[in-house]
């Protein structure tokens, strides 16, 4: 598996050599190495699939090198090799005769690099010293633009936000390391699954878990850290498809990494119930706000990752890992296809029957949409989850969105029964999907457990108040009001959250560069 990323660190250094406009052997080799890198996570879920997982000798420098093939890193290696191989060919041609564009596909395959080594690190220090890299690689492309003076506004804010959150993971696995004496993922899993509640519980594994959260939502660009995020569109488009679809989810593959330590302590839990709930709606409702398609974007991710998270604090791990996956192509096609404004305005032109905004239409479209989750959810067995059912709450909330609005308008009976009959295929997709991610990831993930009185308090709230939003909005009564004109205002600048982080970080400080004078 190591080909991939050893492959991807040779284009990189070779880009150093041939920094011209038309560097067409590092284009060759980086398309090479991406498809190398496929190859490679191919042959590794192969092997998982057909041996087992496996663990290579620890080497290296005090013995501190390490890497571990399980079905959840095959899973996400494969992943973002396959989105690697699309990003590569994109980026081949992105930025041509670009004086500098060796240089971009140097930095690009560094990044991508690192991300595959820490999917694949079965070793603490291995693990960090990938993710360190990954967020200094990607810095190199976020400032590829130097003369960009809102680039490098945005690239100091997540530089500090990074920062903080590597030393929170650095104490985080300093903790774990000196509480159970080893470095290893699996040893630390078998120590933690043996040990007894006293020491599992003990005061370095609960402090070493809420930093693991922190470090977690720090990555994902959660809020009130989020503004980096939403800003740093100034950088190739590329960039944007590797960051959403890749690095964001650095921070659930980390929670997902290390469940084991998060099982035992509550309090991890509700910290990411909380924040990730919070930002999950706060990013679905400030994106409907803005007029850049990108930026919206932006707070789109923010709000997925939000919402992984929370899956993760309810402990429906294998529904977390299969919601980042499916994020991961959405959002990198999104943002490569970004410029297909034509066909975008074309599917604006579509003219749909007015709504009546009648609240009992859109409360039969809720009961019917909650009525059709049920009963799939009873065919599939899974009545004694309660994390589960409270994840699948947000298909309802969807759901309702679609039976609502076919209820809500003019339409003839079959277009109900179509709205219906695709209610019920969301549904049985939800529970299929999961169950297969549950069995394909078994051997990686602890089973689904009922979660605590707080945990399950916590998240039916958040679940209450993502569903008064969906009602707001179902029904968009008062929209036009003085009231709702103000709040939409601030809600476009995101609650000024983002302009308190840039006043707290000094990132407006940054002077913009004179006439003819290069950038240090």
């Amino acid at each position: 598996p190591l080909v991939g990323p050893v492959a991807l660190l040779v284009v990189a250094i070779l880009s150093r050599d041939e920094a011209t406009s038309q560097p067409r052997n590092v284009k060759r080799g980086l398309v090479l190495a991406s498809e190398l890198g496929l190859l490679a996570a191919l042959a590794a879920t192969l092997h998982v699939v057909l041996v087992g997982p496996a663990t290579s000798p620890t080497t290296g420098l005090g013995q501190l090198v390490s890497f571990r093939l399980d079905a959840l890193s095959v899973a996400i290696f494969s992943m973002v090799a396959l989105l690697f191989v699309v990003i590569a060919r994109f980026s081949a041609t992105y930025l041509e005769g670009d004086p500098r564009h060796s240089v971009f596909l140097g930095r690009l395959a560094a990044t991508t690099a690192a991300v595959e080594t820490l999917v694949l690190a079965n070793n603490l220090t291995t693990f960090w010293l990938a993710w360190v890299a990954t967020s200094l690689c990607l810095h190199g492309l976020l400032v590829f633009y130097r003369e960009r003076p809102r680039a490098r506004i945005a690239a100091k804010k997540k530089f500090v936000v990074m920062r903080i959150g590597d030393v929170a993971l650095g104490l985080a696995f300093i903790l774990l390391a000196k509480h159970f004496g080893t470095q290893e993922f699996t040893a630390l899993t078998a120590a933690i699954e043996g040990a007894a509640p006293s020491e599992a519980n003990a005061g370095p594994v609960v402090a070493a878990a809420v930093l693991l959260a922190v470090t977690a939502m720090l990555k994902s660009a959660q809020f009130p850290t989020h503004g980096w995020l939403v800003e740093v569109m100034e950088t190739p488009t590329p960039v944007s498809a590797l960051l959403h679809a890749g690095i964001l989810n650095a921070g659930p593959f980390l929670i997902l990494r290390f469940a084991p330590v998060l099982e035992v302590t509550p309090a991890a839990s509700w910290l990411l119930i909380v924040v990730g709930g919070v930002t999950a709606l706060f990013g679905s409702v400030v994106l409907r706000t803005q007029s850049s398609v990108k930026v919206a974007l932006g707070y789109s991710s923010a709000a997925h990752m939000g919402f992984s998270l929370f899956i993760c604090g309810l402990g429906v791990y294998p529904a977390a890992a299969l919601h980042f996956i499916a994020h991961s192509f959405y959002k990198a096609h999104a943002f490569l296809s970004a410029g297909s404004a034509v066909e975008a305005t074309h599917g604006a032109r579509v003219k749909l029957p007015p709504r009546r905004r009648h609240a009992t239409r859109v409360l039969l479209g809720a009961v019917v949409a909650a009525g059709v989750f049920v009963a799939v959810g009873a065919l599939f067995g899974h009545s004694e989850h309660a994390g589960l059912w409270l994840v699948g709450g947000v298909v309802v909330l969807g759901s309702t969105q679609l039976l609502g609005a076919a209820f809500d308008r003019p339409s003839p009976v079959p277009v109900w029964l179509a709205a219906v009959g695709l209610a019920v295929v969301v549904a049985t997709a939800f529970f299929g999907f999961e169950e297969l991610a549950r069995l394909a990831l078994a051997d990686s993930l602890p089973p689904l457990r009922t979660p605590g009185p707080v945990t399950l308090t916590l998240a039916i709230a958040m679940v209450a108040l993502w569903s008064v939003a969906l009602a707001v909005q179902a029904l968009g009564r008062g929209h036009d009001t003085r009231w709702a004109r103000h709040l939409r205002i601030h809600l476009r600048h995101g609650l000024y959250a983002n302009a308190l982080f840039d006043r707290l970080v000094g990132a407006m400080r940054i002077p913009s560069p004179k006439q003819g004078q290069p950038l240090r």
